[in-house]
């Protein structure tokens, strides 16, 4: 077992998959619990750390947070932490990557690295998978304002019409069709684009590792949790945000397990490694999530000047580059000191490095028309509604207890199990370095460094 694919589940909850494989749904994941079983991963203790993209980090380093000191999504880039990726490839194996969270592209000869829509690192591999690459991060990044254009449009169609399998196109109809009101299938369908896109590459290049990523599920619990019907917290959403008797989180662990089934029955010989990193757990109280339509423009109606760029980040978070480290230290003060008219402040988190803040819109009351703004500018931002969209109302959060299922385990060995998830990345390179000697050393004398280090 050389050939490996690190399948990342972000942040499933597998008691309630396990609720659900009760009633009678999921048969892939039944299949694959029942034959390998269910190991427990243990993440950091604090909750501040508890973020995805510090715990994907951790995977990929096999360092924990305090080691590896990356906090924020993005951060990654220009980080001198060793991730498996290259360390792989530097000892002769072949790395490709589909969407790995917060992961630098370092690779010099991968068949293909796309990025996650949030990490500012480049693409590798032909030139439609670099261009649906940046498609999918501006179509991601612009998804609750619809700033989508049409050049991004037009790249993620032809992906879709170059890599999407024919078995998926009524699949992929009706996401299309429902996902004009019900936001939540817009993630569903970014990932079994994903899905496509990795088993085309994987089938061609058949690397020794291949990570695929995929996050709809991650989202849809975040904004969706309370309409799980396995649920048991008596909370259920309001029925103008989605209707009751929807059940978003059943059907995204559907089109996993869909996927789960063909990726075993495409490629049975390859070890499988299924992670979660986190779980999410239902949230305890009502809170909102809003976003910035605008960030530039909002800046400025603010009074804060200097604004080099500004650069969209997962959710409600946001970077802002400023020409020098006096007008990032003025536009820090601008944002702390905002407010609405009862003093609740709307950006408790941020984050000053020099020139540049990294800010998190984290007010979290409802919104209405004729929510004000008061700066310590002087500016006033009479309705605050025409600035945001709402992201969610936040249904889930995250819980340090992740999952993991490895094929080259039997469920006796993995069930009950509970180990540090920085193991991961032994785990990883282990199973990399396990397969075949004869195939293993032909790959590796072909591409091993000289001794200056160089391919």
């Amino acid at each position: 077992m050389g050939r490996t694919i690190l399948l990342g589940l972000n942040e499933i909850n597998f008691e309630y998959v396990q609720r659900y494989v009760e009633r009678g749904y999921l048969p892939g994941f039944r299949e694959l619990v029942r034959e390998h079983g269910l190991t427990r991963t243990q993440a950091e203790k604090r909750y501040e750390w508890l973020e995805p993209w510090i715990q994907w980090v951790t995977v990929h380093t096999g360092r924990p947070y305090e080691d590896h000191g990356v906090f924020r999504l993005g951060d990654i880039v220009g980080k001198p932490v060793p991730q498996f990726f290259e360390d792989l490839e530097r000892q002769g194996f072949q790395v490709g990557a589909i969407s790995p969270m917060n992961a630098e592209n370092r690779l010099r000869s991968s068949p293909y690295f796309v990025p996650d829509p949030w990490t500012g690192t480049p693409a590798s591999g032909a030139p439609l998978v670099r261009r649906l690459a940046g498609a999918v991060a501006q179509a991601v990044n612009t998804n609750a304002t619809g700033g989508a254009g049409a050049r991004t449009m037009l790249d993620v169609l032809v992906g879709l019409l170059r890599y999407a399998r024919p078995r998926h196109y009524p699949v992929y109809a009706r996401l299309f069709a429902r996902g004009i009101r019900q936001h939540w299938l817009r993630a569903m369908l970014l990932d079994l684009l994903l899905f496509d896109l990795h088993t085309v590459l994987y089938r061609k290049h058949q690397p020794d590792l291949s990570v695929l990523f995929l996050n709809a599920g991650a989202h849809i619990q975040h904004h969706y949790f309370f309409n799980s019907s396995v649920g048991e917290t008596g909370r259920r959403n309001p029925k103008w945000y989605v209707a009751a008797e929807a059940d978003p989180v059943l059907e995204v662990y559907a089109l996993y397990d869909r996927m789960l089934r063909e990726l075993r029955a495409r490629f049975p010989q390859v070890r499988l490694i299924l992670a979660t990193g986190l779980q999410q757990v239902p949230y305890p109280e009502l809170t909102f999530y809003y976003r910035l339509t605008d960030h530039a423009d909002f800046l400025r109606q603010m009074g804060i000047d200097g604004v080099v760029a500004v650069e969209p980040r997962m959710s409600r978070d946001f970077l802002v580059r400023f020409s020098d480290a006096e007008a990032a230290w003025s536009g820090e003060r601008v944002l702390r000191d905002a407010c609405d008219a009862e003093g609740r402040s709307l950006f408790e988190e941020v984050d000053n490095r020099g020139a540049e803040l990294f800010v998190s819109l984290t007010y979290a009351h409802e919104i209405r028309p004729g929510t004000r703004v008061v700066s310590s500018t002087g500016r006033v931002i009479p309705d605050l509604a025409a600035h945001v969209s709402l992201v969610a109302i936040k249904n889930g959060h995250h819980d340090s207890t992740g999952y993991l299922i490895d094929t080259a385990e039997q469920a006796t060995e993995a069930d009950k199990k509970v180990i540090p998830l920085a193991s991961l990345h032994d785990r990883v390179m282990r199973s990399v370095h396990g397969g075949d000697a004869e195939h293993q050393g032909s790959r590796a004398r072909a591409s091993a460094p000289d001794a200056t280090g160089s391919v």
